[in-house]
């Protein structure tokens, strides 16, 4: 039995807890029934060989339902997902995430404060307030479960993943390693922004606030790029448009990257891939767009799910999750319980190690992109401030949010503190950034991230850290003597044998052991990241010569717009009437995207039936003509749910007035007639003379 217990990973208990699920929902096969072994160790080892090939049976049904529900969003799918675990009673509706994308879109390329305060405001008042009410039920039934394996709490468990016990302390050391980097750049975008929104909405010695910085979470401010570049008459580097001239789409830009991966000795894409992926949009039905990396656990069939745009940023995103295949394909034959990286920041750092070749001007040009390679300074220079405006602003956003689930697991964050404790760490001068408006425990920003109902660890700061590490030993090995920003590791096989190294092992060693082997240390530090971004440390220091570092002003808050949201609202039912009377397409796209600001309007007014019927008008309205792809949801299913609501709230009004043993059921006339008083009345239902109902009906009418 020690053998057993030796092997059991949490990967076994997954399997363990979804076979428990099977049982309770249907019967088992036979070849899945615990089977009768002896305390030896022959027998010991029949037991893994059994429970291998039964895991991954069950895994594979359970993912296979999984890839089913993502690539179809439908309710009958998402009952058929196998273990549904007991989350999913908080996890975001998806036609709420559909919007994220539009939203998101919003916050990439609107320069509009107001309009970014709006969608800013409008997203996690829809997505994570709903949220709130369940999130401490799930914490206590997510430590028990923990508790139940020997954790203090889920954080702890969690924590453990990485077999370090010094890993909180760790993250914090690696974060002071980068602080000043960060910080300098945080000055830079602080002025900038100030130049255009003026000392009125932004404070030099403050945070800036977050709705400003080009992501719905300001995790990545690349988006403001435009904003910054330090020198703007130099060659923007974005090869879409050559990508377009030649014709490509998104199987060549997936062959494209199997083509990197072979060039460096690594595997082929298998059939099943090229067969069963979903690499475009379907025209059909809605899916889950957000590019994922699926292992079926039968050692062949592994498959990539994207939305491919033909794009340079969809290319890198591209070479990212072929990166996470290959991973799957060279720890394929390890035990089920060993396939996954050696620690959950390694996956991560494989897919981005790839997209920091791919990127450089340098493997552009090698593959056709690019007709000259431009390598000045200032061309340098802006490329290595956009990277750092995804990479590093990340960086304090990737470490803050497992740093608040684990005090929300420990118990020092209780329900009561989630949204305070939340922006605390965003606002703490040692550790993070942002600030927005006042925020009050009513909200629940938290939960507004995907990561957190979905509870997905968050494993991203560990990965940006190390990719850079990785890269400069792939670097070294391809005898690239280059700037490490220049470096590009394409159709070197000794960087591929290093790579090869790291992911055959999967998790069947300690991750520092996988690390000595690999790259000749046993500790994750972000030297080579320093390394990395050097030159822009240096300009970004000489830039902010007479800036202030920090923000020794913490407690100022940008004022409130003035007319905010009025004016918005004016400005969508403006538009609307516009395109009504003109058909122009500028005007029906503004009128597009109000449709989201509507959807939020309806969800903080979803007691005031006149405001919501007037809406449902505008959005059954025919539009199929001119935009097919909105999603049904919106006129009909979300609509609905609203008029059930409402009724059941009658119902249940009118049997608190009727005798406690009338059921619903046996309301009758005769029975409402005899039980109630003449001049009884539903205390919530207002009388409305027929002079006011004509001017209701008559002012909703807006298009």
């Amino acid at each position: 039995m020690a053998v057993i217990t030796a092997c059991v990973h949490r990967s076994v208990k997954t399997a363990l807890l979804l076979l428990s699920v099977f049982l309770l929902s249907e019967a088992l096969p036979a070849s899945w029934l615990p089977g009768s072994y002896a305390n030896t160790t022959s027998d010991a080892l029949r037991f893994l060989s059994d429970y291998n090939s039964t895991a991954e049976e069950v895994f594979f049904k359970s993912v296979l339902a999984g890839w089913n529900y993502n690539t179809n969003l439908t309710d009958y799918n998402s009952k058929l997902q196998v273990g549904e675990p007991v989350w999913c009673s908080f996890i975001i509706p998806w036609v709420i995430v559909i919007h994220l994308k539009d939203l998101s879109e919003i916050l990439a390329n609107s320069r509009s404060y107001k309009k970014l305060l709006f969608a800013w405001e409008g997203w996690r008042n829809a997505a994570g307030v709903p949220l709130k009410q369940h999130y401490p039920r799930f914490v206590e039934l997510s430590n028990k479960a923990a508790r139940g394996d020997g954790f203090e709490d889920t954080g702890a468990y969690w924590r453990s993943w990485y077999e370090t016990e010094t890993f909180q302390e760790d993250l914090e050391k690696l974060y002071k390693t980068i602080e000043p980097l960060y910080l300098n750049l945080h000055a830079f975008v602080r002025r900038k922004l100030y130049n255009f929104y003026g000392p009125k909405y932004i404070n030099l010695k403050g945070p800036i606030p977050a709705h400003l910085l080009g992501n719905m979470w300001a995790q990545s401010w690349s988006n403001i790029y435009n904003m910054m570049i330090p020198f703007p008459g130099k060659p923007f580097l974005d090869v879409t448009g050559e990508m377009v001239r030649q014709g490509y789409n998104a199987t060549r830009m997936f062959h494209l990257a199997e083509e990197f991966f072979t060039s460096l000795g690594l595997k082929e894409m298998p059939s099943e891939f090229w067969e069963k992926s979903m690499l475009v949009k379907p025209a059909d039905r809605e899916v889950v767009c957000h590019a994922s990396a699926w292992d079926f656990y039968n050692r062949k069939d592994f498959r990539i799910k994207q939305c491919t745009t033909v794009t340079m940023d969809d290319l890198f995103t591209v070479h990212h999750e072929m990166g996470h295949i290959q991973y799957f394909l060279q720890y394929k034959d390890q035990p089920v319980g060993y396939r996954s990286g050696a620690n959950p920041g390694f996956h991560e750092a494989i897919g981005d190690v790839m997209s920091l070749s791919v990127s450089t001007p340098k493997h552009l040009h090698e593959i056709n992109l690019l007709e000259s390679v431009t390598s000045d300074v200032e061309t340098d220079l802006n490329f290595l401030l956009k990277t750092a405006l995804d990479k590093i602003a990340f960086l304090p956003f990737g470490y803050l949010v497992d740093l608040w689930r684990w005090g929300v697991f420990s118990g020092s964050t209780p329900p009561e503190k989630y949204n305070s404790a939340w922006w605390q760490l965003r606002f703490d001068s040692n550790k993070m950034e942002l600030t927005f408006q006042e925020r009050t425990e009513e909200h629940f920003d938290p939960g507004a991230k995907f990561h957190i109902p979905v509870i997905l660890c968050y494993r991203y700061f560990i990965s940006f850290i190390l990719q850079f590490q990785l890269h400069e030993k792939l670097c070294e090995a391809a005898n690239q003597s280059s700037p490490l920003h220049t470096c590009d590791i394409y159709r070197s096989t000794e960087a591929g044998a290093i790579l090869k190294k790291v992911m055959e092992a999967g998790s069947s060693k300690p991750w520092p052991e996988v690390l000595q082997e690999a790259i000749g240390t046993r500790e994750i530090n972000a030297t080579s990241l320093m390394k990395y971004f050097e030159p822009i440390i240096k300009w970004l220091e000489e830039q902010n010569v007479n800036e202030t570092l920090g923000w020794p002003e913490l407690s100022w808050v940008p004022p409130i717009p003035e007319g905010y949201p009025e004016d918005v609202l004016a400005e969508i039912k403006a538009s609307a009437r516009k395109w009504r009377f003109t058909n122009l397409e500028e005007s029906y796209l503004i009128w597009k995207n109000s449709l989201l600001f509507i959807f939020f309007i309806i969800e903080e007014n979803n007691n005031n039936p006149r405001f919501v019927f007037s809406s449902v008008a505008k959005l059954t309205q025919s539009h199929s003509s001119v935009d097919p792809s909105i999603p049904f949801a919106l006129s009909s299913n979300y609509f609905m749910g609203f008029f059930i609501n409402k009724i059941d709230s009658i119902k249940n009004k009118i049997l608190d007035i009727l005798p406690n043993m009338i059921t619903w059921s046996s309301v009758s006339e005769a029975v409402l007639e005899e039980s109630l008083k003449p001049d009884q009345c539903l205390d919530y239902l207002d009388t409305i003379e027929l002079s006011e109902l004509s001017k209701t009906f008559a002012s909703s009418k807006t298009c």
